[in-house]
């Protein structure tokens, strides 16, 4: 199978998914429905990651929470996603406190669909796994920022300042 790379302007794939209450979300819908939380949807932050509370995946996790008032107040809504399961999401939704939806993608479709289920190793051994990837995607469904292999720390700021999130 050939490696999805997707780049800024490309079409974001759309997607059906469950999140950790069993509600099923659509982008497409969320994206047609011009509606968020606090105001007018500007776009989704959708991103990936390896392991529910495992350091990396915390620290990134806290903040995408950290900043998540100002990425609602500036119309993006954020989800998460991982191979997790829903009980595992859902402890650490509780755990840390995490004001966003996160994504049970157990067969990783979302994870190869955004190109982020990528061949990796560690001490010696190969394994497929995820790679640490964030995408923006706007109201009319085009990928505004792209960012693979992302730092589980300081990326969530910069994805804010490229974006203009105060």
């Amino acid at each position: 199978m050939a490696l999805t790379e997707l780049a800024v302007g490309d079409t974001a794939p759309d997607f059906e998914a469950i999140i950790t209450d069993g509600t099923t979300i659509r982008l497409s819908e969320i994206l047609a429905s011009g509606e968020h939380r606090l105001g007018g949807l500007c776009g989704v932050i959708l991103y990936f990651y390896p392991r529910d509370d495992t350091p990396g995946c915390t620290t990134q996790a806290c903040d995408f929470r950290d900043g998540f008032g100002s990425f609602s107040g500036s119309g993006w809504r954020v989800i998460g996603v991982s191979t997790d399961s829903a009980e595992s999401h859902q402890k650490f939704i509780d755990k840390h406190d995490l004001p966003f939806e996160l994504i049970v993608d157990g067969g990783a479709e979302l994870h190869e669909a955004y190109g982020t289920w990528r061949e990796k190793k560690m001490y010696g051994r190969t394994y497929m796994g995820t790679l640490r990837s964030t995408f923006a995607i706007s109201s009319e469904g085009t990928l505004e920022w792209v960012g693979y292999g992302v730092r589980a720390k300081g990326h969530v700021e910069g994805l804010m300042e490229s974006l203009g999130v105060r």
